[in-house]
């Protein structure tokens, strides 16, 4: 028999990792208690309200998320709203399957409509980048 070099039948142990941050805490409520607590928190978290409960203005001061694109989440739904009521999608579908299987015919009005659609995708585009903060030239 051969011995192998490799140690198939070992298990690996993974590396310790640094933890960033001490572990969670627990804490059990009774109904009525957390109740009481979610009652007095308004809108804040629940963390973060017993956090300020405990530490009052000593409390640190929690990471914010930082990273989201949208610069306008108005202008995001409006363009969000006019992509679920249009049929562009299917329409587009439809045009390429067409293309594919060489069946679309090329007459004045196909390729007027083909043009109508590439407006409004490019208005969609246009209006998408505006609520993400982007100019429609740059890159993503």
């Amino acid at each position: 028999m051969t011995n192998s070099r490799h140690k198939f039948n070992e298990i690996a142990k993974p590396e310790a990792k640094k933890a960033d941050y001490p572990p969670p805490f627990s804490l059990r409520l009774t109904y009525e208690e957390r109740a009481r607590l979610d009652a007095e928190r308004g809108d804040k978290s629940l963390a973060a309200y017993i956090r300020e409960r405990l530490f009052g203005n000593d409390a640190a001061p929690r990471k914010k998320r930082g990273n989201s694109p949208v610069q306008d989440k108005e202008a995001l739904g409006r363009v969000a709203g006019a992509l679920g009521q249009s049929r562009l999608s299917q329409n587009m579908n439809q045009l390429a399957k067409a293309v594919n299987t060489g069946s679309l015919p090329v007459t004045p009005e196909t390729e007027a409509e083909i043009k109508e659609a590439c407006r409004e995708i490019s208005e969609l585009r246009t209006a998408l980048l505006a609520a993400l903060g982007k100019a429609a030239g740059s890159e993503p």
